[in-house]
């Protein structure tokens, strides 16, 4: 089958087949103080400090680890001596959409997101200030040294600049490159010509949607001439507006070759998770602030509840058999991510500091103490409660790059879960989370999952319980004609598994039985708390996410996980 081959770039993971070939500051550098059981406790910082003791108690330090990990005789699992790495992968957890001082409705310095981002776990950042006049003309570079001295003040915490970019005719997109002597250079000149809002570009018409395509071209080709070392593009809260209709993502996907996709997925759940708290003690409003309805850009395809939550998740990603498996169905790679879109947090008592001229300097003054707790903002600190994971073969920014690219991803709410291992396996072989087993036709295939249960206490400060976890599966059926399709009629939920305990790991295998077609097969699980039939029925998913409710919505009485699709291609 024709469409088995769009995976032949990367998507085949074993874990002997990744390039060391990186060259940058933090490649090959020794694992993060925190993970390195040889640095002792008192040696540490207390950020580091912090850290470890997280890891201590989800039980992902030193010996912990290798118990947890998948062992099967085809394929031994790898496990550090002192790091969290599983299936010869290092798993590190990060943000890609995260505002400062520097955009236009920020307020924090690069620094307090940064530490506060190492205090709650993060291994990789990235800035992401919106796209503007002001942003393009002065931000961009102003923001660049309080970049790399946030780098240098915390060395396991890999902080990446980007921008949000408002995507020529549709939503906004997190932009990000590798570090490197022209980072600056190469988002200042794709800001200033491919940024709807610097462009006047923003109208859903067809030259704006080329514009976007030809943006991330531009990005491709700074890439391939080796001006910077790699970029990605993620597009961010993708239902809230509707005006992110499926043939501009197909669009973005396929703007540039396989080998080096820059468009490669995205938010499966947004930021201003606290959006949703009930007032008095919270804005009221809707988890995301997904609380739009349709405009002149919409797209008139989607429907009413389209431009809502489902369990703090984008419905995008929510519906089984929706939008993003329409996606996966065509056996191409597109991959969710959770982060927390942090501009103003929950709870703080920090405001704008006095003075200043935002247009004129590109950013605001330092915040300074407000003298009170304001409950009247909707977003969490960088790790505060939306996770994204990825599977990095080191702890470098390349790492977390080519491991992102690769889907080698899975995301949580609350810390609903401490860690994941999934592979499918048949014919001697195996593939984990973004890859793809190939098989011959009628091999016998199984998927198995390890979850590592919630180790301790989250940011709220309780334990989250996971209650069920379910496969899902959808064939893969070629690419499609009406590039404005967005459901997938053959995925479903296949499997459901109750979880009858509260700590240490559990382990789930399914049997995909003798494969003759090409499949994939993803996995979502939930605390039990709030669940409701899917959209396409309850043939199709019994009990998914429930449509949050706008104005009492609070978001850790609600939690899910979500991971990426691993694929399997009988020929």
């Amino acid at each position: 089958m024709g469409h088995a081959h769009h995976h032949g770039h990367g998507h085949h993971h074993h874990h002997h087949e990744h390039d060391h070939t990186h060259d940058n500051t933090h490649d090959h550098a020794a694992l993060p103080a925190a993970f390195d059981t040889s640095v002792p406790d008192e040696a540490l910082t207390p950020e580091q400090h912090s850290r470890r003791s997280l890891l201590r108690r989800a039980g992902l330090l030193g010996a912990g680890l290798a118990a947890a990990s998948v062992l099967t005789p085809q394929a031994p699992a790898y496990a550090a001596p002192g790091g969290r790495k599983r299936d010869g992968f290092l798993w590190l957890a990060g943000d890609h959409h995260i505002h400062t001082q520097y955009s236009s409705d920020g307020k924090y310095r690069v620094v307090d997101q940064v530490r506060q981002g190492a205090r709650h776990g993060m291994d990789w950042l990235v800035i992401t200030d919106h796209g503007s006049a002001t942003h393009a003309k002065i931000g961009v570079e102003k923001v660049n040294p309080d970049i790399k001295e946030a780098r240098a003040a915390f060395e396991d915490t890999l902080v990446f600049q980007g921008l949000e970019w408002n995507i020529p005719a549709a939503e906004h997109g997190t932009v990000f490159v590798h570090p490197g002597k022209n980072e600056v250079a190469v988002l200042k000149q794709f800001e200033t010509d491919y940024d709807g809002s610097v462009k006047g570009a923003t109208d859903s018409t067809p030259a704006n949607e080329a514009l976007a395509v030809a943006g991330l071209a531009f990005l491709g080709e700074q890439v391939r001439r080796r001006k910077v070392k790699d970029a990605l593009m993620l597009a961010n809260h993708p239902a809230r507006r509707g005006v992110d209709s499926p043939h501009e993502i197909r669009a973005w996907r396929d703007a540039t070759s396989a080998e080096h996709r820059i468009a490669v997925g995205f938010e499966g759940a947004p930021g201003h998770q606290a959006a949703g708290l009930p007032a008095p003690l919270g804005m009221a409003r809707a988890r995301g602030i997904y609380d739009n309805n349709p405009g002149a850009n919409s797209f008139a395809g989607y429907p009413p509840e389209s431009y809502r939550t489902w369990g703090g998740f984008d419905w995008m990603t929510a519906t089984v058999g929706g939008l993003w498996d329409s996606l996966l169905a065509e056996g191409k790679p597109w991959w969710i991510t959770a982060n927390s879109d942090s501009h103003q947090v929950y709870g703080d008592t920090a405001v704008r500091g006095p003075g200043g001229d935002f247009n004129a300097n590109g950013r605001y003054e330092d915040p300074v103490y407000g003298g009170k707790i304001d409950v009247t903002q909707g977003d969490y600190w960088p790790g505060q409660y939306s996770r994204t994971h990825v599977g990095a073969d080191g702890f470098s920014y390349a790492a977390v790059m080519d491991g992102i690219r690769a889907g080698r991803i899975w995301v949580d709410h609350g810390r609903l879960i401490s860690a994941l291992d999934a592979r499918v396996a048949g014919g001697g072989r195996w593939a984990t989370l973004g890859g793809a087993l190939h098989v011959k036709k009628g091999t016998r295939v199984t998927l198995t999952v390890d979850v590592a249960l919630a180790g301790g206490p989250n940011w709220a400060g309780f334990v989250p319980s996971l209650a069920r976890v379910d496969v899902i599966q959808g064939d893969v059926t070629g690419e499609v004609k009406d590039k404005d399709t967005f459901t997938a009629p053959t995925a479903k939920v296949v499997k459901s598994y109750e979880v009858n305990k509260s700590t240490g790991t559990v382990r789930l295998t399914y049997d995909l039985g003798r494969v003759d077609r090409p499949v994939y097969v993803r996995l979502r699980g939930t605390d039990g708390n709030r669940t409701a039939v899917g959209a396409m029925g309850a043939a199709v998913d019994p009990a998914g996410p429930a449509l949050d409710v706008v104005g009492d919505a609070d978001p850790w009485l609600d939690l899910w996980f979500y991971s990426n699709p691993v694929w399997v291609l009988p020929s």
